[in-house]
C-alpha cells in the first residue's frame, strides 16, 4: 500500500490529466468541427508546451537526471506514437469516418489507453522489481520488435478478424450508418451500436498492441513508475493533435520506419547489456534524437516515389 507522501504525486497528475480532458472535450470541442491544420499545429505546441514545462518541474523537484528520464521517455514515446497515426488513417479510411467525428473517438481511445498503459506500467514495474531477468525478456522484445518492424509490409485492417468486435456484433446489433457523435442509439426501443463503436474498439486495441513496445522500450530508460507513466500520457495527449497535423504528410517520411526500429533495437541492447555496460541517460537521450533526426532528413532528402498509389497514407 502506498504512503501519502508516495501517492500524492499519482493524485496530483491524474487531476490534472483529467482537468485537461474535461476543458478539452466539455469546453474547447463542444462543437464538432474538422480539425484544420492550423489549428492541429497549435494544439501540438501546446502539448508539447505543456510536457517540457512539467519536464522543468520534474527538473526541480527530483533533479536533472529524473528530468533528462522523462525527455527521453517522452520523446521515445511520441515517436513511435507514429506508428499509430498510420494505423488511425487506414481505420478512419476503412470505415470512411467523416473528419469532423475523428476528435471525438481519439478523446474516447485516448482515454482507455491512459487506463490500460497505467495497467500496463504497474504490471512492468512490479515483474521488474520481483524478477530481474524480466529486464532481459524485455529487452529480447525490444530487438524482436526492431527487426519485425525493419521488415516492413503495409499493415492491414480486418475489422471481422478482432476478436471484440466479433463479440460486438454478437450481443449487440450494429447501424449500417453514423449517427453523428453518438455511439449508442436506440431503435424501437433496442439499443444499438453505431460504426463509430467499432472504429472506438480497433483504435483501442490498436494502442494495446502499441504500448507492448513503447513501454518495455521506457523502462529501459528509467525504472521510475512515475516518470514512465506521466512521460507515457503526455506523449499520448498530443497524439489527437499529432495526428490531425500530420495525416495528409505521413506518407512523406519514408524512412521513419528504420529510425524507430533502430531506436527500439538500441534501447533493447542497452536492457540486454545494462549489467555489464552502463549507458548514462543523457547519452540515451543523444542517441534516440540523433536517430529520429537520421530518418527525418533522409526521408526529406531522398523521398520515395509514389507507385501505382500504393504508398502508405
Amino acid at each position: 500500500m502506498l504512503s501519502w507522501a508516495e501517492a500524492w504525486p499519482w493524485v496530483a497528475f491524474l487531476a490534472l490529466v483529467i482537468g485537461l480532458l474535461v476543458l478539452d472535450l466539455g469546453v474547447l470541442h463542444r462543437r464538432e468541427h474538422v480539425i484544420r491544420p492550423k489549428e492541429a499545429l497549435g494544439w501540438s505546441l501546446f502539448w508539447i508546451s505543456l510536457a517540457m514545462a512539467f519536464c522543468g518541474v520534474i527538473y526541480f523537484w527530483k533533479g536533472p537526471g529524473p528530468a533528462v528520464e522523462f525527455l527521453t521517455g517522452y520523446l521515445i514515446e511520441q515517436s513511435l506514437s507514429v506508428d499509430n497515426l498510420f494505423v488511425f488513417v487506414l481505420i478512419f479510411t476503412y470505415f470512411r469516418v467523416p473528419a469532423e467525428y475523428q476528435h471525438r473517438v481519439l478523446f474516447w481511445g485516448i482515454l482507455g489507453a491512459i487506463v490500460f498503459r497505467a495497467t500496463f506500467i504497474l504490471a512492468g514495474a512490479w515483474l521488474l522489481n520481483r524478477f530481474a531477468w524480466i529486464e532481459y525478456v524485455f529487452g529480447a522484445f525490444l530487438i524482436l520488435t526492431a527487426l519485425k518492424m525493419l521488415k516492413g509490409g503495409e499493415p492491414e485492417i480486418h475489422p471481422e478478424g478482432n476478436g471484440l468486435v466479433r463479440l460486438l456484433r454478437r450481443f449487440i446489433p450494429v447501424t449500417a450508418d453514423f449517427e453523428g457523435t453518438k455511439f449508442f442509439v436506440r431503435r424501437g426501443g433496442v439499443l444499438t451500436a453505431t460504426p463509430l463503436v467499432i472504429v472506438l474498439i480497433l483504435v483501442e486495441t490498436t494502442d494495446i498492441v502499441f504500448a507492448l513496445d513503447s513501454i518495455p522500450a521506457i523502462f529501459g530508460v528509467t525504472r521510475d513508475p512515475f516518470i514512465v507513466f506521466t512521460s507515457n500520457i503526455f506523449a499520448i495527449l498530443g497524439l489527437r493533435a499529432l495526428y490531425f497535423l500530420l495525416a495528409s504528410v505521413l506518407g512523406l517520411f519514408a524512412f521513419l520506419n528504420i529510425g524507430l526500429a533502430a531506436v527500439l533495437a538500441f534501447v533493447g541492447l542497452k536492457m540486454v547489456l545494462s549489467h555489464w555496460i552502463h549507458i548514462p541517460t543523457s547519452v540515451s537521450l543523444l542517441v534516440v534524437f540523433g536517430l529520429l533526426s537520421l530518418s527525418i532528413v533522409a526521408s526529406l532528402l531522398f523521398p520515395r516515389k509514389q507507385t501505382d498509389g500504393q504508398s502508405r497514407p
